[in-house]
């Protein structure tokens, strides 16, 4: 089987990333005890809500509106 360099280019690509794909389908399932631990409150995206509340104050503050972080317009007057 004669293969150009190209087809060989992609024959490499190809398997490369079929590889890589497939080492990400290996996983393990979150066992029911696992569950609690990952419902942390550390877990959150937020983290510590008095921390939250404290940058939301800031944004707002710099903002110079009151609910900087929600509405749209940043207290100009210009929406």
């Amino acid at each position: 089987m004669n293969m150009t360099v190209k087809q060989k280019i992609v024959y490499a690509l190809l398997c490369i990333i079929t590889l890589g794909l497939s080492g990400c389908s290996i996983g393990e399932t979150v066992q029911p005890w696992d569950k609690a631990i990952l419902a942390r409150p550390e877990m959150t995206f937020e983290g510590d809500p008095l921390d939250t509340k404290y940058v939301e104050h800031i944004y707002s503050s710099k903002e110079a509106a009151s609910g900087g972080a929600g509405v749209g317009g940043g207290g100009c007057g210009c929406n």
